[in-house]
């Protein structure tokens, strides 16, 4: 069994940087590390990996500068190894631009299952997967909060506001994973050590066989028009009860129209 994971390498959402002050959009200039909502897509192949007595997981990624401290997580995980797609000509790509160049090279893969997280934690579009899924043909279920494989069918309990609902797909299919379903591993320092040595295929757009013209900022949909800071938080009202404090929250509370 072989199992594809998306893999987005981000700025450590502790000590995020900087907008770029032309173009908008965030600088990743800088050291980048394993997207946290991605961990849980690793963590979920490997053990379906275990499960199936077979296989492989291997990660696919799309990141600037060739970085690949991210990518070394995962292996260090368990992953065998990684397609690496980099290239200058991907600045500025929108989730359709980065859709179809992670397709293609999950293509080239050819997986028996593609795993992802539900959104990226520096994007939070959530549209990726059931971009890939519909650019290579496949069924998409989305909110995954626990898999199994039964011959050639994915068993998955999606998420939803009420609870779950039971679904079943033929493979190969997309499926995204939500947060929380499982307890990614810390990588060992024996995996660590062997993650150097795991093979990283680097790739450009031109390799991949995917038109220039139809990512980055010549192929995106969209335009970044303003960026502003968020608004301070302002201090709420404290409420002394002399008596009539209840009044005085439902009063607030029908204001809002939660009530």
């Amino acid at each position: 069994m072989k199992v594809v994971v998306c893999v987005k390498q981000i700025p450590d959402p502790a000590d995020p940087g900087e907008l770029d002050p032309d173009t908008k959009t965030l600088k990743r200039d800088v050291k980048l590390i394993l997207d946290e909502s991605d961990s849980y897509g690793v963590e979920m192949a490997l053990q379906l990996v275990d499960d199936a007595g077979d296989g492989e997981v291997h990660l696919v990624s799309m990141v600037p500068n060739n970085e690949v401290s991210g990518l070394r997580t995962a292996l260090a995980m368990g992953a065998a190894g990684a397609t690496l797609i980099s290239d200058e000509c991907l600045s500025g790509s929108d989730a359709l631009g980065t859709a179809k160049v992670l397709a293609k090279a999950i293509a080239a893969q050819e997986p028996d299952l593609v795993l992802s997280g539900t959104e990226s934690s520096d994007g939070y579009t959530g549209t990726v997967p059931a971009q890939i899924a519909e650019l290579l043909g496949l069924p998409s279920v989305t909110f995954a909060k626990e898999i199994a494989i039964d011959g050639g069918t994915a068993k998955v309990k999606r998420q939803t506001e009420a609870g779950y609902d039971d679904v079943e797909c033929p493979l190969p299919a997309v499926v995204s994973v939500t947060a929380g379903v499982v307890e990614p591993r810390y990588p060992s320092f024996k995996g660590i050590m062997a993650a150097k040595n795991k093979p990283v295929e680097e790739l450009t757009v031109e390799a991949l066989g995917v038109d220039p013209a139809e990512v980055g900022w010549a192929g995106s949909r969209q335009d970044i028009i303003d960026i502003a800071a968020a608004p301070v938080r302002e201090a709420g009202e404290i409420i002394e009860d002399e008596g009539d404090a209840h009044e005085r929250i439902v009063a607030f509370l029908d204001e809002l129209k939660v009530l």
